[in-house]
């Protein structure tokens, strides 16, 4: 007997991790049921920034030129004290994902709001109701049972779908469905942030400036379409009270030089800095994603990018899994990839958080920006060096003088036919083979081509803009960028999955990386209902 679905896949939340998740899915074909507690977009602008990799994953979407539009790119970044000391500065090198910046101030509402847009125009493979909030996941070997209530008239509606992703955000009602706990510590104190409507132009208004201070530390930031922003610790003696209005608020920014006649404040609200992450991401068929996963400080400017890259992975996953084009055992690698990344990055931040609180000694800051001795890549300061893979659907060794796991870097490239666009335009959404010159096929075996022609992989020449194209499936480096990349690591062939990272390398061999032993599979039927999410320190 046929069962019924009214979607392939749940989304509890709509933030912009969730809408992404939408939208990957509904990239691949696969169809999306979102629940989201608010009927509107959250009017505070919460995440700042986004870089090339995130726009890269856009780009993925078809909506990179929208979203470029509604954000605006980022200079440097610089870390100073009150008497003009500059301690640390990150200037941002043109990107090697995509032509462009490196990175991009954003209004996340603005943001947000566009993002929804283009998951309105995808039509029936994306359904959202707002308004109402998930109680209940029922799962058994096939599929999951949304339960949700419709917050105004108490109303409970079900839904069948075959997946489940929570991306409801740090108070995740998921997590604590899937009986995940949260682990790790926050920090006891309390932060204002105030977004503003810049009125003029101050100088150096274009560079993220981080006031370093034991007592009163601030960021100092830049966002798109008008707006700016500070953010400040109360000191112990300060309450949320004592900045109830907007006179008490303005003092703050004066002793900071900042006058009625830059800016008028447009809002502001308190937080507190979370290192937190949840001990499982997955029961079954639910997954979590991004702060209902994972909760860092700000300072690596990764939060909200974190889920997008979340549900990134997990999406083109998912939607070939559903469509029998992939084992289930990929969805095993969602979090053996994702979880050392947002490690990786919440870690960074904490010794960020250090610099900006004059915690670290300048032996210490020295040390983050040393250039490694006898580096095979060219060194870049973490917080701007292009993404790796740490684990998961990966073959070969990892670390500095080896290509796999890196991400590939995508200049303009031309085609047999002269047409030149960006390598992923070129490239299709599948898995490709690339080879130096070479066609990437000679140089595997029988039972690695059948392989590769399992998953559907393309095989690609990169030729020399000096040379002629050889065949019908070829690329010209019109920048000279791919085959000096691909020569650094020695290698002439390389496996490259659907998000652009290396799979494997023909020198530690072109087969396929393996796949975890045995799925999670599907838990046996049972009942989560609601409850109060349980968060537990691990000190």
């Amino acid at each position: 007997m046929t069962q019924h679905f009214d979607a392939d896949v749940a989304i509890v939340g709509y933030g912009p991790t969730g809408v992404t998740a939408a939208l990957t899915l509904a990239k691949h074909g696969v169809s999306a049921l979102a629940f989201e507690r608010d009927a509107d977009i959250y009017p505070r602008a919460r995440a700042v920034t986004v870089n090339d990799w995130t726009m890269r994953i856009f780009q993925s979407l078809g909506i990179d030129d929208r979203i470029t539009k509604v954000i605006e790119p980022q200079r440097a970044l610089r870390w100073v004290t009150y008497d003009g000391a500059e301690i640390m500065r990150v200037e941002h090198p043109p990107s090697a994902l995509g032509p462009g910046p490196r990175f991009y101030n954003i209004y996340q509402p603005v943001m947000e709001a566009e993002l929804r847009a283009c998951a309105e125009e995808c039509g029936e493979l994306i359904g959202v109701r707002y308004g109402v909030e998930v109680t209940g996941l029922e799962q058994d070997a096939t599929g999951v049972t949304v339960t949700a209530a419709d917050l105004a008239t108490g109303e409970t509606r079900t839904a069948r779908v075959r997946y489940v992703i929570g991306a409801d955000g740090g108070g995740s009602a998921t997590r604590a469905m899937i009986g995940s706990r949260l682990l790790g510590d926050t920090i006891d104190v309390q932060w204002i942030v105030i977004d503003c409507r810049v009125k003029r132009w101050w100088p150096d208004r274009d560079l993220l400036t981080f006031w370093s201070d034991r007592q009163r530390p601030v960021v100092d930031i830049a966002l798109s379409a008008g707006n700016h922003r500070w953010e400040i610790p109360l000191k112990p003696h300060e309450t949320e009270a004592d900045f109830a209005t907007e006179d008490a608020v303005w003092p703050l920014l004066d002793a900071m030089g900042v006058t009625t006649d830059d800016v008028s404040i447009h809002q502001w609200a308190f937080y507190r800095h979370h290192t937190r992450m949840a001990d499982t991401w997955r029961a079954g068929r639910i997954f979590l994603a991004g702060d209902a996963a994972h909760l860092m400080p700000p300072w690596a400017g990764a939060g909200m990018q974190t889920g997008m890259r979340d549900v990134h992975n997990l999406g083109w996953k998912l939607a070939r899994v559903l469509k029998g084009e992939l084992d289930e055992r990929w969805l095993d690698t969602y979090e053996a990839e994702r979880r050392p990344n947002a490690g990786f990055y919440t870690e960074l931040a904490v010794q960020l958080g250090r610099v900006i609180k004059q915690e670290a000694t300048p032996a210490e800051i020295e040390e983050m920006n040393r250039v490694p001795e006898g580096t095979v890549t060219p060194f870049e300061p973490p917080l701007i060096a292009p993404p790796v893979l740490d684990a998961g659907w990966i073959r070969g060794p990892l670390g500095d003088a080896s290509i796999v796991g890196r991400m590939v870097p995508q200049p303009i490239t031309g085609d047999t036919a002269g047409r030149m666009a960006r390598l992923d335009d070129l490239l299709g959404d599948g898995f490709v083979l690339l080879g130096a010159d070479v066609d990437p096929s000679a140089l595997l075996t029988p039972a690695e081509k059948a392989q590769w022609d399992e998953l559907g992989a393309r095989y690609v020449a990169i030729r020399p803009k000096t040379a002629y194209t050889q065949g019908p499936d070829e690329l010209v480096d019109l920048d000279e960028v791919l085959l000096p990349w691909l020569a650094r690591y020695g290698v002439r062939a390389i496996a490259v999955r659907p998000d652009r990272f290396v799979a494997a390398a023909d020198v530690s061999g072109l087969a396929t990386p393996d796949l975890p032993a045995s799925a999670v599979g599907a838990v046996p039927a049972q009942s989560l209902a609601a409850t109060p999410a349980v968060e537990r320190s691990a000190r």
